[in-house]
């Protein structure tokens, strides 16, 4: 039987899953998640723990024999029974299936819409509209699924249902109102069901579902942020009051040490609800190699986002982009045999899109699913600071852009022009593909 030492934050639901998991298996779990043992930002940027998990991130598995797990599925699923895990190979698949189903679908989408609510992460509006979209399409298929069914996978509780209730529940503690689950009633009864399990309810505890739709509250998140200090300029002391320019200083910084101490513990805070947010390493900026650029690309995405697309904000694109400091690409999903549902597909779209937040600032894409269910292709026209593909410049932005072909377009080229104006409007013939135009996201 397993037994070893889980490394995390509090309330990480990263690590509820195998937390549970081990209440259901029986393995001895030790939770090392609070000082002196564990303080999240120090213990996890150590040299020893950084020999044993090289990214730093929790939460970490380091058994009592001394085997080393990271990433959350593989440390559920080592504390799981062979019961949890799907006890023939049909019922083992269908476990991965709903595991892969809940990063895949559930998290993308979720983190959108409720980090904002917990103040961790900047609202936009365009992106949790689109959120709540995907969340209902996701909940529409588990409530369909679950129409004839107790729990996701066999007759008994397994490390699927494990996996999508702890990937749902901060939706359903924070945004799933009354009125936005009643559609989805199959989903709430055995969400209700599961979180009210012993093995859960030892590590969750009492859940209490969403009452009223949280909002994004602006002053939480300045709170939230880093504080920025302020130079003190220094003066010269007149006749009068010379005394008061040589103490004014003292106090302001007393009062700054004070600021500090305050400060540490929203980012303490902001460490508990998502781990990333804080363990990300601050990296040079990929784009600081190249020139300065005349082309503002946010005054771009605001024409296009407020004013008419085709009489201002094309215009306005071509008047003032940069030719030399951006280029264009025209990229096309490598693998169309494997898009079924239209959902589905878009869900591939989006989500890669949420992977390359940090790209935002110097990217815009119009990326478009063609086609129906079972006859889908997608493409799309990118802008991208510089001349080559900006995906290359960090590992976070290669996860997804290998499964596309990319080429490079001549800017002043009329297939350019074309493309642009037909991908960027959502209309016009669209001859190099061939289908018809179904829906569009856009990277901005």
């Amino acid at each position: 039987m397993a037994a070893g030492t889980l490394y995390t934050y509090p309330e990480n639901w990263r690590a509820f899953k195998a937390q549970i998991a081990a209440q259901y298996s029986g393995a001895r779990l030790k939770i090392s998640n609070a000082p002196p043992a564990f303080t999240f930002g120090q213990t996890n940027r150590s040299p020893a723990f950084l020999s044993n998990f090289p990214l730093g991130k929790v939460p970490a598995f380091q058994g009592d024999d001394g085997f080393c797990l990271f990433e959350s599925n593989a440390i559920a699923h080592y504390l799981s029974s062979d019961a949890l895990r799907g006890s023939t190979p049909q019922a083992s698949a269908q476990v991965l299936q709903w595991v892969s189903f809940a990063d895949s679908e559930i998290i993308p989408p979720a983190s959108a819409w409720v980090f904002p609510t917990l103040g961790i992460m900047q609202f936009n509006k365009q992106a949790t509209e689109q959120a709540k979209e995907e969340v209902k399409r996701v909940l529409a298929v588990l409530n369909q699924h679950l129409n004839t069914r107790t729990f996701l996978v066999g007759e008994r509780v397994s490390l699927a249902d494990i996996t999508v209730v702890c990937s749902l529940l901060w939706l359903y503690k924070q945004v799933l109102e009354p009125a936005f689950r009643q559609p989805y009633p199959n989903v709430t009864r055995w969400f209700v069901t599961c979180v009210n399990q012993p093995q859960f309810k030892t590590v969750l505890g009492e859940v209490k579902l969403c009452e009223k739709m949280a909002q994004f509250d602006a002053k939480k998140f300045a709170e939230m942020q880093p504080k920025k200090e302020t130079p003190i300029k220094k003066e010269k002391a007149g006749k009068e009051g010379g005394k008061q320019p040589q103490q004014q200083p003292q106090q302001e910084k007393k009062e700054k040490k004070k600021e500090e101490k305050k400060a540490a513990p929203a980012e303490e805070e902001m460490d508990e609800c998502e781990a990333a947010l804080a363990s990300e390493p601050k990296t040079k900026d990929p784009f600081a190699h190249l020139p300065k650029t005349s082309f503002v690309m946010d005054e771009f995405k605001r024409k296009y986002s407020n004013e008419d697309t085709l009489t201002v904000a094309l215009p306005y694109f071509w008047d003032h982009f940069d030719r030399e400091g951006f280029s264009i690409w025209y990229a096309e999903y490598r693998f169309p045999e494997e898009l079924t549902m239209a959902f589905m597909s878009c869900n591939l779209i989006t989500g890669m899109f949420q992977r390359l937040d940090k790209l935002r600032k110097n990217a815009f894409a119009s990326v478009i699913l063609f086609g129906g269910n079972n006859d889908g292709c997608i493409s799309g026209i990118w802008v991208f600071r510089g001349q080559d593909l900006a995906f290359t410049l960090s590992d976070d932005w290669q996860i997804d852009y290998e499964s596309y072909t990319w080429r490079k377009l001549n800017v002043d080229s009329e297939e350019c022009k074309t493309m642009v104006k037909e991908y960027f409007a959502w209309e016009g013939e669209f001859k190099h593909v061939g289908k018809a135009f179904n829906q569009g996201k856009i990277f901005k």
